[in-house]
């Protein structure tokens, strides 16, 4: 009988990873022979193997076509955990356990729409509501519009004009800045606090133009949050292509109305978890290096770049010390979070167990901007750390990684800051990410194979530098 073609080419397999990996020692010791820096070798290793595989890619594919629309408290972010937990057991993880946590349970429920209501005509428009919203009850509601720029505008309208009236907030991100999460940050507070601040002056509701510099029909969500001394009123984003059509017929028409319907609600809060992963550390096993990224998305998309990215960025970090036989001196942790979109419970809870254990983390690592191509990390970190960063800046380099940058981090890892811990965060490049961001536009097929890799392979060779560098615990 002839042998097992699988069988046959998983032992071929397995051949070509001693093969690789004795390959990478043989060159280590060439290079010290030679006075070449075996860290430099350690990183192609990497990339290597990060560029040969389509391990990741494979996997962010079915995430996001079986587990789409992952927002916490649902049914497809506790299935999304289930898998990956199988993932992290298949690629080697040492121990996987969970952290119990509660987390928000909002429901955009069945049906929402928007119409533009003119003189002779009705104009459908693409809305959706904003995460934390109320529904605005089975009838919607209809009313004259107001638009503004900012919360400055509405202190100058006044109650007199504002009362009973749909606030348009139709301020755009800044296209002049060249790193885009800037210019997000430039017009967040009109999706985040915009309903309370309307409703200050007596508005029926709000809807804001959506977060993103493209053009497009996609309205992009976001979480908004209530004032809670202020009377609630319904928020609604609207996508860019037709909040500049509303903008060009308030003025020809400056008596329209805009009709809203939306059917949200907010259930009792649900059970969850954070997942956790690690690779026992040889020498400092009670000490962390923690990588990760969070799990949930929007309710209106499949959550590729957002954070499903950044989640397989860290799952290959820990497949590629398995695969490599690279064995850390520090434990390497790999975190799930969970609800970094609501209310960031994840990494509240995250911190709390911490803090409680009595654990000391060395560095954390944040992926949750994307996975387009790689650019370089930015660091929240002491001056001695970032100077150590910047020593290591000339391994990414040949892979076209120049940004370093003091400052920032990431949602997830932030609060770990309290106990001191160096936050790395990887930059992406930015100027398509909000194309994608908290839309139905964020596929699969708006990522790129090759990007995707590259980013595993970076941020898995700098926690092997911040696993092997001299610096410690003891140094900071």
């Amino acid at each position: 009988m002839g042998r097992n073609p699988r069988r046959f080419w998983e032992e071929i397999n397995k051949m070509k990873n001693i093969l690789f990996f004795l390959t990478a020692v043989i060159i280590c010791n060439f290079s010290h022979s030679q006075n070449i820096p075996n860290d430099s070798v350690i990183c192609s290793t990497f990339f290597t193997k990060a560029l040969n595989s389509d391990w990741s890619y494979k996997q962010l594919g079915y995430l996001t076509k079986n587990y789409p629309y992952r927002l916490c408290g649902t049914k497809a972010c506790l299935d999304a955990l289930d898998w990956s937990e199988k993932i992290l057991k298949e690629a080697g993880a040492d121990t996987i356990f969970r952290q119990e946590l509660k987390v928000l349970h909002w429901v955009r429920g069945p049906k929402e729409q928007g119409k533009i209501i003119l003189r002779n005509k009705q104009i459908g428009i693409n809305v959706c509501a904003l995460g934390n919203s109320i529904g605005t009850g089975s009838a919607g509601i209809t009313s004259e519009v107001i638009e503004v720029k900012n919360f400055d505008d509405l202190k100058v309208l006044g109650t007199e004009k504002i009362k009973g009236k749909i606030v348009f907030f139709n301020r755009a991100m800044d296209p002049s800045l060249y790193y885009t999460f800037q210019a997000y940050g430039g017009a967040a507070n009109q999706r985040t606090k915009g309903a309370s601040e309307a409703a200050k002056y007596g508005a029926s509701g709000v809807i804001i133009r959506s977060l993103t510099l493209a053009t497009d029909t996609f309205p992009h969500t976001g979480v908004m949050r209530y004032d809670t001394t202020v009377t609630k009123i319904p928020a609604f984003c609207i996508c860019t292509q037709h909040a500049n059509e509303l903008s060009e017929y308030l003025k020809k028409e400056p008596a329209l109305k805009l009709s809203l319907q939306s059917q949200c609600e907010t259930k009792p809060e649900e059970k969850s978890y954070n997942l956790v992963a690690e690779i026992k550390g040889s020498e400092f096993p009670d000490q962390y290096i923690t990588i990760g990224g969070h799990i949930d998305c929007w309710d209106n998309s499949p959550g590729a770049h957002d954070d499903g990215t950044g989640i397989i960025h860290t799952m290959e970090t820990l497949r590629l010390f398995k695969e490599l036989g690279i064995k850390p001196k520090h434990t390497i942790r790999f975190v799930m979070f969970m609800d970094e979109e609501m209310d960031q419970r994840g990494a509240k809870k995250y911190l709390e167990s911490a803090e409680k254990n009595k654990e000391i983390h060395i560095a954390a690592i944040e992926s949750d901007r994307g996975g387009t191509t790689p650019t370089g990390f930015s660091a929240d970190v002491p001056d001695s750390v970032f100077t150590k960063l910047l020593e290591w800046s000339k391994y990414f380099n040949r892979y076209g990684m120049y940004q370093f940058i003091k400052g920032g981090s990431g949602v997830d890892i932030g609060p770990l800051k309290k106990l001191g811990t160096p936050l790395f965060a990887i930059m992406p490049e930015s100027q398509r990410y909000f194309d994608y961001h908290h839309s139905g536009n964020d596929t699969f097929a708006q990522v790129n194979k090759r990007e995707l890799q590259l980013g595993s392979a970076a941020i898995a060779f700098l926690t092997y530098l911040l696993d092997n560098s001299a610096w410690s615990v003891a140094s900071r």
